[in-house]
């Protein structure tokens, strides 16, 4: 295998890296989003449901949890979930930053 060869296949590793963080944080974003709608909403007992609310609770409140400790109480207004979104994002761009630079 030539220099050539390798550097196709490490190019091609870094690309589906990206790939995978890239709709990994966007798929978290959606899950927490919907965490969010569903914590607003009152929905009505069934176990399914209730399955799916401590699924979202378990996968998005550790996260949420960080933010909310740096974030001073506002009264009834959270705003740890938009600033866990915006930090999301910019996670995002920064891996895709660095491993654009190995390219």
């Amino acid at each position: 295998m030539g220099w050539s060869a390798r550097f196709v296949l490490l190019g091609d590793v870094i690309s589906s890296v990206e790939t995978f963080l890239n709709v990994f944080f966007i798929l978290y974003g959606l899950v927490i989003f919907v965490y969010i709608i569903t914590s607003w909403l009152r929905l009505p007992y069934s176990v399914t449901l209730n399955r799916i609310q401590r699924f979202l609770y378990d996968v998005c409140e550790p996260y949420l949890r960080v933010f909310r400790r740096l974030l001073p109480a506002t009264g009834p207004l959270d705003l740890s979930p938009m600033l866990a979104l915006i930090s999301l994002g910019v996670i995002d761009r920064f891996l895709i930053w660095v491993l654009d630079h190995f390219h």
